[in-house]
């Protein structure tokens, strides 16, 4: 082997490498993410009892801060599964773009509505949240991480499962007939949000927030669930 096979086979193994433990560590990340956001009662609750109020604005910036943070980790890192070179030839978890699309929905509906203290918003972005993480951690767990368990698997009727929730078998050499068109559907959907997204905000220059609160920006909400 030349210098230059084994410089190239080492960045490809590294690339390749590098993507796997992104998609290895995305199901703790949205296991967190989903726990920051359905703690939002109990940190309500909990609110209640602080009688000093810097405590209570501290706490409650302090939660919004980490929980928005994984939020956008667990968006830019799933953003490689709409890479077409990573998602079709690593073989990723089939439905992981459509998981993009939907968790980029859900971060559209917090942008544009008031998720912490609208009810209706709140459950939207909550049913979406959940429809994105099901998307990318069934696939995940069961395509993926499940692949060299068939013969287990196949005890409870479940052997097809990693060779249709895998975007390809590189063993083998194949590529599942229902990747290129959800890769092509989410990009289609990911470009359409984000334009629409686009001219929202270009639409909003210049105009002023009727729903504005200065006093509600650095407080906590004033309703509690």
């Amino acid at each position: 082997m030349t210098g230059d096979e084994l410089a190239q086979a080492l960045t490809s193994g590294g690339s390749a490498w590098m993507v796997f433990s992104v998609a290895g560590a995305l199901p703790l990340l949205w296991a967190f993410a989903l726990s920051m956001h359905f703690a939002r009662p109990y940190i309500i609750r909990f609110l209640g009892t602080l009688t000093l109020r810097f405590g209570a604005d501290v706490w409650w910036l302090s939660y919004v801060l980490m929980r928005d943070a994984l939020l956008l980790i667990v968006f830019t890192l799933s953003t490689i599964f709409l890479m077409p070179n990573l998602y079709i030839g690593l073989g990723l978890p089939l439905t992981a773009p459509l998981a993009t699309v939907v968790l980029f929905w859900a971060l559209i509906v917090k942008l544009t509505r008031d998720v912490d203290d609208n009810p209706s918003a709140f459950r939207v972005f909550s049913i979406l949240l959940v429809v994105a993480s099901v998307l990318y951690i069934v696939p995940q767990v069961y395509g993926l991480e499940s692949a060299d368990q068939v013969d287990a698997l196949s005890g409870v009727g479940l052997d097809w499962t990693p060779d249709f929730l895998s975007a390809a078998n590189p063993d083998a050499g194949t590529v599942s007939s229902l990747a290129w068109p959800i890769l092509g559907t989410s990009l289609a959907l990911f470009a359409a949000s984000a334009a629409y997204l686009f001219g929202r905000f270009m639409l909003a220059l210049g105009r002023p927030d009727p729903g504005q609160d200065a006093s509600a920006m650095t407080g906590a909400p004033s309703t509690a669930d």
